[in-house]
């Protein structure tokens, strides 16, 4: 990343944070919310997801969001996540002051009304049909996260548990989920491109200072309590391969923990010279895909294998379970090598580096960052701080077979 990065913070509680490019004539703008799938009532889930639809459907001066970033030359998106929600636009730099505008108008006040979300709720829950219901293992992430978890918010999906709790919600309670959890003082607003500091913050201050800052809700949900033993559940499916996912509790975001266990998972399966490819998928005949990955959460998350089968069956399950045990048993036993830690630490670099060279991937990073509290780059150089006494020891306390917890899922 280059260039230097200021950051502020409006009277209301907002972040600014901003890098400028010249090289562009464009500018991205980041508008990262603190609220998720984890703030939802256990009743009403997939809200945080509706209502990211209904911050498109306008605002109290704004009837058409899209209509008038487009005429302006920009594009906008969004996403939403179990930890956070995200707003980005991209806008020709003689035309910023339009995202601004309207980016600010919808934080404010979006057009949240009966017919708006009437419309949103049949949206999304036909998003929920398409993507759970029928594609292969659409339903699997709602199968391990009810095998993961017990009291926890991570035991429900973003979409949400079921279409049934979207076609419960009212509209008082998306106004008070939006109040409560969409305050500037909940955000940060990254800026990126060609756009000068000055200006960022003369934009800022003119369309977003008046905005008030609402109470958040406080988070009064419980930690998630270690598993006492192992546990497995099996589920079937119109899929054509059996899979196998065997995860494992870890550290949440910011801890050596956490950086411990993406490391385990690089060792384990990324690349050609990974232990996976090279003991278990040319090694063997019992797998068409296997990885490891972690599932990047804020809050204690998982560290996953994930594994298609070539054959069913009872035995071939058996099979491909102990054999993926005795990788992770050797790499318990032994440790990472210098040369595997090392190989980890260069590709998280690496991976960083080349997601820093667009001005709009700039953004959605610094906003990350500046969430989290982190110096940019502040990332890389905890991860390299890591040590293979740090890796091993967090690996054997991860890769504990009392905590594993097994989903196999089979074709019908």
């Amino acid at each position: 990343m280059t260039g230097q990065v200021t950051t502020f913070t409006l009277a209301n509680g907002l972040r600014v944070v901003h890098q400028q490019d010249s090289a562009t004539a464009m500018v991205a703008l980041n508008l990262l919310y603190n609220t998720g799938a984890r703030d939802e009532n256990p009743e009403l889930t997939g809200m945080a997801h509706l209502i990211e639809h209904l911050m498109f459907s306008g605002s109290a001066n704004v009837t058409d969001f899209d209509g008038e970033l487009q005429r302006a030359g920009g594009t906008s998106n969004a996403w939403t996540g179990n930890d956070f929600t995200c707003f980005y636009e991209i806008i020709p730099a003689v035309n910023v002051e339009t995202a601004f505008r309207i980016e600010s108008d919808r934080m404010l006040s979006p057009a949240i009304s009966r017919r708006n979300l009437d419309i949103q709720r049949s949206v999304v829950i036909e998003e929920f049909k398409q993507q759970c219901l029928n594609r292969p293992y659409g339903d699997l992430s709602h199968c391990l996260r009810s095998l993961a978890y017990r009291v926890h918010p991570y035991r429900w999906p973003v979409i949400g548990l079921e279409p049934s709790h979207l076609e419960r919600v009212r509209l008082e309670d998306v106004f008070d989920f939006f109040d409560s959890h969409y305050s500037p003082s909940n955000a940060v607003l990254a800026v990126t491109g060609n756009i000068s500091a000055e200006r960022c913050r003369e934009l800022c201050e003119h369309w977003m200072a008046d905005i008030p800052a609402r109470p958040v809700a406080p988070r009064l949900y419980s930690a998630e309590p270690l598993p006492e033993e192992p546990r497995e559940l099996e589920a079937s499916g119109h899929v054509p391969y059996t899979a196998i996912i065997m995860a494992y509790p870890m550290d949440g975001y910011g801890t050596t923990g956490y950086r411990a266990a993406d490391a385990v998972t690089d060792v384990l399966s990324n690349g050609k010279s990974s232990r996976f490819e090279h003991h278990l998928l040319t090694g063997t005949d019992l797998f068409s895909e296997l990885d490891a990955s972690i599932t990047g959460s804020e809050e204690p998350g998982l560290l996953m294998v994930n594994a298609r089968l070539r054959d069913k069956g009872p035995e071939a399950e058996s099979r491909a379970i102990r054999a993926i045990g005795r990788e992770l048993d050797r790499l318990i036993d032994s440790g990472v090598t210098g040369h595997e830690l090392e190989r980890a630490k260069n590709k998280f670099e690496s991976q960083y580096t080349f997601g820093n060279l667009h001005y709009a991937n700039i953004a959605g990073n610094l906003a990350l960052e500046t969430m989290h509290g982190e110096r940019p780059g502040a990332s890389v150089a905890a991860y390299r701080a890591l040590t293979k006494t740090d890796v091993d020891r967090y690996a054997r306390t991860i890769l504990d077979s009392s905590r594993r917890m097994t989903l196999i899922y089979r074709p019908i």
